[in-house]
């Protein structure tokens, strides 16, 4: 599932005239006045809807402003409800912007609204209040503004097996920590279970020390310090492995294109001029 919008190429308009063709430019464009305003726009929503579902949760401010906050919210609601629909009606493909990462970003901004409707009542005021906090991921919305963000994912998805790998590895460390704990301390020393020290270790390991559970042993202090410094020597590991896979994504978005004038190879991947003397580059070259 991408995390991208489809593009226009992608879905194409619905029609080559007509106000779905014109809708279509409008929303899934960006170049001209109209797409950037439609864009300004929609920014300007999520942020207040974000900042609505942000200060509902203050019980000061809930209790004065209650009821125009929910007021905002049903504006909200149906303003993005309307876009989603919008989206859908002005594409070829609708069923792929739907299944696309966006298209479920577009629904999760509005269904805990519209689910709020028919989960009242006092036995179901948690699953509300947890509805109601799953708003704040229409954050999520914004990336499509966003033209760093399909580099950001791309990268992630390059180095998904070595990351799986740094992560199976960190596993079976917290797993062979915590069953150790659990057999050198003991439940007397709050180590009562084997998936409790491995949650020690994990605290521990990443250098968080909650101190809710301590070692009291000196065997199980060595061992504290040896998971600290284990600690401390992997934890820039999938730093390493993110800003490598990011360096390689971004050297191939750049364009080889020699300028004529001053001799630049380098340039970004959409440059049309030289970013050192202005000339235009040569075309078809990236």
């Amino acid at each position: 599932m991408p995390t991208r919008a489809p593009s226009a190429d992608e879905l194409g308009p619905a029609a080559q005239a007509g106000w779905r063709a014109r809708w279509f430019h409008i929303i899934f464009g960006h170049d001209d006045a109209s797409g950037r305003r439609f864009d300004v726009l929609l920014i300007a929503a999520i942020l207040g809807s974000i900042v609505v579902a942000v200060l509902d949760t203050v019980a000061d401010i809930h209790a004065r402003y209650g009821a125009i906050f929910y007021a905002l919210e049903w504006l909200f609601t149906l303003v993005f409800t309307l876009e989603y629909v919008t989206r859908i009606m002005v594409v070829d493909r609708p069923w792929r912007y739907v299944r696309s990462f966006y298209g479920v970003v577009d629904v999760l901004a509005v269904l805990p609204t519209w689910i709020s409707l028919v989960a009242a009542g006092s036995q179901y005021l948690l699953v509300v209040r947890a509805l109601r906090i799953l708003r704040i991921f229409r954050i999520l919305k914004l990336t499509r503004y966003v033209g760093e963000a399909d580099l950001l994912w791309l990268t992630l998805i390059r180095a998904r097996r070595k990351v799986l790998i740094f992560f199976s590895t960190i596993l079976t460390l917290v797993l062979i920590f915590g069953a150790l704990m659990y057999l050198i301390e003991g439940p007397q020393d709050g180590f009562t279970s084997i998936p409790t020290s491995m949650y020690w270790a994990i605290v521990t390991m990443t250098t968080v020390g909650f101190g809710d559970i301590t070692p009291k042993t000196t065997l199980g202090k060595l061992l504290t310090s040896l998971i600290i410094l284990i600690g401390y020597s992997i934890i820039a590991v999938p730093t390493g492995i993110f800003t490598a896979e990011l360096a390689a994504g971004m050297r191939a978005r750049r364009k080889f294109a020699t300028c004529t004038q001053c001799g630049l190879v380098e340039h970004d991947g959409d440059a049309v001029y030289c970013r050192i003397c202005g000339t235009a580059l040569p075309a078809g070259k990236a």
